[in-house]
């Protein structure tokens, strides 16, 4: 063999190598990535001609598939969704450019190439059984759902709910609204106007794509107090009849003075308060000092026990399966800005979810339990696939320290408190009202958290109002008690 050929087939057989290294790479440890990637249009077209599991919520199918074909035309399934806009932002959308919910985190299983459904598929091969993907059966109780979602669609208010069962984390109910029907943009039959009507979502100012439960910050106002009176009780040693001062207007060496947003601008006459009473009628002015007293460090250390991220981050390793966007509670200095962080204003921020798990923790002695949205898988003959067990979170709190806290949040919704709208005949229910600044005009957002039964917790939510300009009391307690009446009663 001369030279030139030689050489030529040395630089041929390294080209064949590194092309069959670069073979084996993709098809052994790159496929799977590959053909789950949100850009990879080719996962959704290709399962219209396969029948997609259910997702279920209570006994009905709130998303299936309907064999659409007619005649000897190759077979099509069109999905669809039962519910109009109720459960979009949990269920999602299976469109043929993409997919949204709990039909994205779970598409592998929904549409059957899962490994975990490997000895099933090889049954219906062997059989001759036609292939359908796994059953996803999810813990929303339809009533809860129906009770928050219905109070924002009568209201008109934009805004989530999220209500949770304090001892296992199975979320009850999320609501996000407003929302949007996923029948407008999965059509397979006309495309073209499926997609113009997404395009249209996109670009509504209202982001009805939103989910604004899992998605979206906000200032948690007054709700945040039951974080810093857990701080106050863990790391000052504080008690119901602890006091505080509480002036009508608190001063600062810097930043502008902070009222009190009670009648009358006065929480005990202008003289220190109890923590108690400081609750029941929602006082800034003592819980700022409160947070003062206890320094930043203590108060972000509770709210991260809580489940905030105290550092600027926007990633989360909470997964529900939904990712849930981190809530924020930075350490602070300046006392001024510690203070008002002790109120729910200044630099905190919170999801819906968040909150909800404030108050589930309490409800649950302070244990906070992992959220969870899926219950359970099942194949297509109703056989378990996966079936989840609940899971801590975190410790939040003490045993006593949560005892202590839910007497105190009892008083909110009694006489005299500023929750009253959460009140329940026959039912004591704990709670926190919560009423933020958000600057601009905008108006204030309106907050409830609460739990009931407060002696046998079986529900826990979280309810804001954005931009609702009123107050928690009056604006999202009506919401949590309906939600909460939808369990207890």
């Amino acid at each position: 063999m001369n030279t030139p050929i030689r050489r030529l087939s040395v630089f041929s057989m390294i080209l064949f190598g590194a092309l069959m290294l670069q073979l084996t790479w993709i098809q052994g440890f790159q496929a799977e990535a590959i053909r789950d990637d949100q850009l990879n249009r080719r996962q959704y077209t290709e399962r219209l001609t396969e029948q997609r599991g259910p997702i279920v919520i209570g006994e009905d199918n709130v998303a299936f598939s309907t064999d659409i074909s007619e005649g000897d035309d190759p077979t099509r399934f069109q999905r669809e969704y039962a519910g109009g806009a109720m459960y979009t932002p949990i269920v999602g959308a299976f469109r043929s450019f993409g997919a949204s919910g709990i039909e994205s985190t779970e598409n592998s299983l929904l549409d059957g190439s899962d490994d975990r459904l490997a000895v099933r598929n090889f049954r219906d091969v062997i059989t001759g059984r036609e292939p359908e993907g796994a059953r996803v059966e999810l813990t929303i109780v339809p009533a809860v759902q129906e009770a928050g979602f219905n109070a924002f669609q009568e209201q008109g208010f934009k805004g989530a709910a999220v209500a949770i069962e304090p001892s296992t984390g199975a979320v009850l109910g999320s609501v996000s609204y407003p929302s949007y029907d996923a029948n407008d943009v999965v059509s397979i039959t006309d495309g073209e106007q499926a997609n113009a009507n997404y395009v249209e979502l996109e670009n509504d100012p209202d982001q009805p794509l939103l989910n604004r439960a899992l998605r979206e910050r906000y200032a948690p106002g007054s709700t945040f107090k039951i974080v810093t009176a857990a701080a106050a009780i863990e790391h000052l040693d504080a008690g119901p009849d602890s006091t505080m001062d509480a002036p009508d207007t608190l001063q600062f060496a810097s930043g502008p003075a902070l009222p009190n947003a009670t009648p009358g601008g006065t929480c005990n006459g202008g003289a220190p308060d109890t923590l108690a009473n400081s609750i029941k009628i929602s006082c800034n002015t003592s819980f700022a000092n409160w947070a003062i007293e206890m320094g930043g460090e203590a108060l972000a250390e509770q709210s991260e026990a809580f489940g905030f991220t105290p550092v600027e981050e926007d990633t989360s390793d909470l997964n529900i399966p939904l990712n849930v966007i981190p809530s924020r509670s930075p350490v602070e200095a300046d006392d001024s800005i510690l203070g008002r962080a002790g109120i729910g204003q200044s630099n905190v921020e919170s999801t819906p979810l968040q909150m909800a798990m404030v108050a589930a923790g309490v409800a649950n002695s302070g244990e906070v339990m992992h959220p969870y949205l899926v219950d359970s898988v099942r194949d297509s003959d109703r056989s378990v696939v996966t079936q989840t067990s609940p899971e801590v979170y975190s410790q939040a709190t003490s045993a006593s320290t949560a005892a202590t806290l839910t007497d105190m949040m009892v008083l909110v919704t009694g006489p005299g408190g500023s929750g009253t709208n959460a009140a329940i005949d026959g039912v004591d229910v704990a709670g926190k009202t919560g009423t933020a600044e958000t600057g601009g005009g905008l108006g204030t957002h309106n907050w409830f958290i609460g739990f009931a039964p407060a002696d046998d917790p079986q529900i826990a939510v979280a309810v804001v109002i954005e931009h609702g300009g009123g107050s928690g009391g009056s604006l999202a307690a009506p919401i949590a008690r309906q939600m909460m009446e939808a369990v207890v009663l």
